[in-house]
């Protein structure tokens, strides 16, 4: 098994500080994206903790098998979700930690997706509204389902495209890391054929580039960096109201 990967993470057309962040860890067959919030410069601090702890703890956990996780096993997953949502919900902690150590920090959190490979299988992990999705032959399908309060109503009743269009709280998200002690982590399993891709971006691009918009570039540029560029640039073209950031990792199982 190996997995090619890349990342771009640009400040959009309208912010004046980046508040994503993103992990590429190959070693692991990790990646990661992180949208931050919070007032001044504390999203950006807390999706760069959330970055961090994961990777952290995946570079311990691979050193020492023997490690002590800081969560108890969930009976109802395998060894690799665990270890996934561990990452996860220690990062969690740390910024609810700081958040609460340092007034500043008051309020601050931050979305995150992950795609962990392991024995043949992709692990999709994520907490809020950035978004993991999957292409194949030629066609992209979103896998994660979002933490917001727009999704909730969109599965409570179904709105018009109008209503979607002028929802007034398009972007509260209803689940993120660092606004409670603990966390609920979603994880998917998805088994990889030759060639797949996984896109993982923050709201800066799916909010605005249209699922076809993107397949679209995935379908004609085979090349993981330009791809990744090209999306940005689209976000950015639209209007780049947000950070927007994209990494795509492509399977390959040989």
């Amino acid at each position: 098994m190996r997995i090619e990967v890349a990342g771009i993470t640009h400040v959009g057309m309208k912010r004046n500080h980046n508040e994503d962040n993103y992990l590429l860890l190959p070693e692991e067959n990790l990646c990661c994206v992180a949208d931050g919030m919070g007032g001044h410069s504390s999203g950006e601090i807390a999706s760069k903790i959330a970055v961090e702890e994961l990777g952290e703890f995946f570079r311990m956990t691979s050193r020492d098998a023997d490690a002590t996780w800081p969560f108890k096993m969930d009976k109802t997953r395998n060894y690799d979700e665990n270890r996934l949502a561990t990452g996860i919900k220690l990062a969690n902690s740390k910024i609810f930690e700081r958040a609460a150590g340092d007034t500043k920090y008051k309020g601050m959190g931050t979305t995150i997706v992950t795609v962990y490979f392991a024995n043949a299988t992709a692990y999709v992990g994520h907490v809020g509204d950035s978004r993991v999705y999957f292409f194949r032959d030629g066609t992209l399908k979103q896998v994660t389902e979002d933490h917001s309060l727009l999704n909730d109503y969109l599965k409570a009743k179904k709105l018009t495209p109008e209503e979607i269009e002028n929802f007034p709280h398009k972007n509260v998200i209803v689940r993120a890391l660092g606004m409670k002690e603990s966390v609920v982590v979603d994880v998917t399993r998805i088994e990889p054929k030759e060639g797949d891709i996984f896109l993982l971006c923050s709201d800066g691009l799916s909010g605005m580039v249209a699922d076809p918009q993107m397949q679209e570039v995935l379908v004609r540029t085979s090349e993981l960096e330009k791809a990744c560029g090209q999306l940005i640039d689209l976000a950015n073209a639209a209007g780049g109201n947000d950070n927007v950031t994209c990494v795509l990792a492509r399977y390959h199982n040989d």
